[in-house]
């Protein structure tokens, strides 16, 4: 399991969209390939609530998997690159339903 990076005050940087996640902001753990992917007990990142929802709002397991395994490529996605540039702008601890429509399955 990878902890992640903190900043100077050990608080754990999300590493999707680069703010620190104070210990009162919703969070949870992402399995970078999806655990019924073959991601059982694989490596795991701490998120934004927010940016975890993100993530699977936008992507199926399968593209997960398959393209979008790595912290850059979820980065690189068009989708995932204007949330990033959106929610930066926003306090750490900010939650708010996801916004934009699910993916189409």
């Amino acid at each position: 399991m990878s902890e992640g990076a903190s900043d100077n005050s050990g608080m754990p940087i999300c590493p999707l969209c680069g703010r620190p996640i104070p210990p009162e902001a919703r969070q949870s753990r992402h399995h970078l390939i999806p655990r019924l992917r073959g991601g059982k007990g694989g490596e795991t990142v701490l998120l934004h609530q927010i940016c975890h929802n993100e993530i699977h709002a936008t992507l199926s397991e399968t593209e997960l998997a398959q393209s979008f395994h790595t912290i850059a490529a979820l980065q690189a996605h068009p989708r995932l690159a204007k949330f990033i540039r959106w929610v930066g702008k926003r306090p750490p601890t900010f939650h708010s339903k996801t916004p934009g429509g699910r993916r189409k399955r």
